[in-house]
């Protein structure tokens, strides 16, 4: 790397790692324009959720956890990477500035970190009955600490209010078709670049309400097999204190870091994000933990398979065509 510009090697390395991060219905909402050895993060609102995500939440979550997998690469590169989010107030596209340079001693955890980007899967499988130990939910919560969000865990009936708002969600859905058939056209069949395909939607719960979103819209889906899931699953609520559009960004990179964390400690995760498309859901789900702030993920953890992942489009999908050979 020279002192001043990314080379097409290094870009193209940064930029796989950012599109490897979750996206709600793996829309991959985002796209990049580099500027010598910088690199912005726009949202890509050709990709929205207009049913599902009218206020563009979940795509500023998304972007935020593609800028901290970019931070974990710059790091394996042996880079520093310094970032801004929400940089430009004329431009809320632009959710993420982020400068790679070349540094001493890059960020030995953003370092150790990289490595588990391509070992990152949702996990919609029944989980095994392995405790999960107080210093790992530790870790979990200081890695969203980090960048400046809460991971709070919910207790046994705390979970179960959780798992009744589900109810709540699934009877507000019957009559809204603009939901289903948005979620149609992102989740099921066979599918090469996005999306979620039917074969990752794992199997459908046996009990309901269940600790894992059955996403399955099409009549193929909806009748695949049944599986008993874990009757006292392991819930969690991240929240930031605020919910800025900056914060919203922020609750991305905490939610990567504590994903990738999470997978260097063997854990898988799926999400019950369901009852957050509704502000008055949302604010139930935050009560749920005692503490005040903005609910942006409902995070179920626990040891499982992964059978089957999510695809990605190709780096040149999501830069400018005139920066692909310059």
């Amino acid at each position: 790397m020279s002192a001043d510009e990314l080379s097409m090697e290094q870009i193209d390395l940064l930029l796989k790692a950012a599109v490897a991060a979750p996206s709600m219905h793996n829309t991959q909402p985002w796209r990049f324009e580099i500027d010598r050895h910088a690199i912005n993060i726009y949202l890509d609102g050709s990709r929205a959720l207009p049913a599902e995500d009218p206020t563009g939440r979940a795509m500023r979550i998304a972007a935020g956890a593609a800028t901290f997998n970019l931070r974990c690469a710059a790091a394996a590169m042996g880079c520093g990477s310094w970032f801004g989010l929400m940089p430009d107030r004329y431009d809320p596209d632009l959710v993420a500035r982020v400068v790679v340079e070349p540094i001493n001693e890059p960020d030995r955890v953003l370092k150790q970190l990289a490595q588990e980007i391509p070992r990152r899967h949702t996990s919609r499988e029944p989980v095994r009955p392995v405790h999960l130990a107080a210093e790992v939910r530790a870790l979990l919560s200081k890695a969203a600490m980090t960048e400046q969000a809460e991971l709070t865990w919910l207790p046994a009936p705390k979970v179960k209010e959780v798992l009744d708002l589900l109810v709540d969600t699934d009877l507000r859905e019957i009559g809204d078709w603009h939901r289903r058939a948005e979620r149609a056209h992102w989740v099921g069949g066979e599918r090469s670049t996005d999306g979620v395909p039917s074969s990752v939607l794992g199997p459908r719960s046996a009990a309901y309400p269940s600790p894992v979103r059955d996403m399955g819209t099409s009549p193929t889906d909806q009748t695949r097999s049944r599986a008993v899931f874990e009757a006292d699953p392991v819930l969690a609520v991240l929240s930031t204190n605020a919910d800025t559009r900056a914060d919203q960004v922020a609750a991305g990179l905490a939610l990567q870091r504590m994903l990738l964390t999470a997978t260097r400690e063997g854990l898988k995760a799926s999400f019950l994000n369901q009852p957050l498309e509704y502000d008055d859901l949302r604010r139930a789900v935050q009560r749920s933990t005692g503490k005040p702030g903005h609910a942006h993920m409902v995070i179920r953890f626990g040891h499982s398979t992964v059978t089957a992942t999510t695809p990605r489009r190709p780096v040149s999908a999501f830069v400018p065509a005139h920066q692909e050979s310059s």
